[in-house]
């Protein structure tokens, strides 16, 4: 069999000439999508009129991950500027921001404990000139209350590309430069974790 798509003869177009969408997500709601730009900016649209409602200007570089959270309230980006920041998914206030030392590709809320993942790496044209352990591979667990590093992951040999979380909050996946999608398992030391305060 073959399929054929079937396209609606009424679309919207937004144009955006001042910077590139890298990533886009539909809202909290129907009525609105979420874009993130090589400028580094996180903008809301209207999609029925393409009016911009609102815009922020948090990263210095390219956003190259937006996920939201199981309940839709929160969302929290990735950027090419080793940060990844946590926002209200409303009205786009600032809530949280997780500094690390190399680009972040992807970021995930996780579904069952105040934890967000990273994942990224030095860039894939720079990895063939260090030895794989300076380019910095590894998945990383923050607190999603305290933006402190709580642990993290192995596995891959280049940058990962994106990441995860299952819907039960079990397990995550991540997806990297070196062709390989890991799945990962949580042991029971990760649910016995609580963090010191």
């Amino acid at each position: 069999g073959k399929w054929e798509a079937v396209v609606s003869t009424q679309s919207t177009g937004i144009e955006m000439t001042d910077s590139k969408v890298n990533r886009m997500i539909w809202g909290t709601v129907e009525d609105y999508i979420i874009t993130g730009h090589e400028n580094g900016e996180l903008r809301q649209y209207d999609w029925k009129t393409g009016e911009k409602i609102k815009t922020v200007h948090e990263h210095e570089h390219l956003i190259k991950d937006l996920q939201l959270s199981k309940d839709r309230t929160m969302l929290v980006t990735a950027s090419k500027d080793t940060t990844a920041k946590l926002f209200d998914a409303k009205d786009f206030k600032e809530l949280k921001s997780f500094k690390t030392d190399r680009p972040v590709n992807s970021a995930a809320i996780s579904p069952l404990k105040h934890h967000i993942l990273l994942g990224g790496g030095q860039e894939a044209m720079e990895v063939t000139t260090s030895h794989t352990k300076s380019g910095k591979f590894e998945a990383r667990f923050f607190h999603l209350i305290f933006e402190e590093e709580i642990g993290r992951v192995k596995g891959h040999f280049g940058p990962i590309n994106t990441l995860a979380f299952h819907p039960s909050g079990k397990q995550y996946s991540s997806g990297a430069e070196d062709g390989y999608v890991r799945i990962h398992d949580f042991d029971q030391s990760y649910y016995d974790f609580e963090y010191d305060f």
